[in-house]
């Protein structure tokens, strides 16, 4: 069975960094990719970032990019999504996805809906 566990979440403060963990087991990953959504309270789950396992491709939504960074670890079956220069409006729970996709275009990388497996989420909190 595919599990997705997620940590690295906490509360931080406005300028502050954090690095999520994703562990995946269960199965094989290579051929997937591997996203992260986020959802605020009363909003939408809004795409974050996706890598290719393996690392070969990467997609950042526009207000993460420059701040945000997809990492993985093929070894540990973990992929990470650093976050460095957080701001209040990052806050919300984060969520790690796997796609058994191995080329998504940028579309489909971004959409939920194309995701097969979801972790629980871990809460992110930056306060001003």
């Amino acid at each position: 069975q595919v599990q997705l566990v997620e940590s690295g979440g906490g509360l931080v403060q406005a300028g502050d960094s954090l690095r999520l963990s994703c562990a995946a087991s269960g199965r094989t990953f290579t051929g997937y990719t591997m996203g992260w959504f986020r959802q605020a309270p009363g909003k939408e789950r809004e795409f974050v970032a996706a890598i290719t396992w393996g690392g070969t491709n990467t997609w950042y939504a526009d207000s993460v990019k420059g701040r945000f960074t997809n990492s993985g670890d093929n070894a540990k079956n973990t992929v990470y999504l650093q976050m460095n220069s957080l701001k209040p409006e990052d806050t919300a729970v984060y969520y790690c996805a796997a796609m058994r996709n191995s080329s998504p275009n940028t579309v489909q990388a971004g959409q939920a809906v194309n995701y097969d497996y979801w972790g629980q989420g871990t809460q992110v909190t930056v306060s001003s």
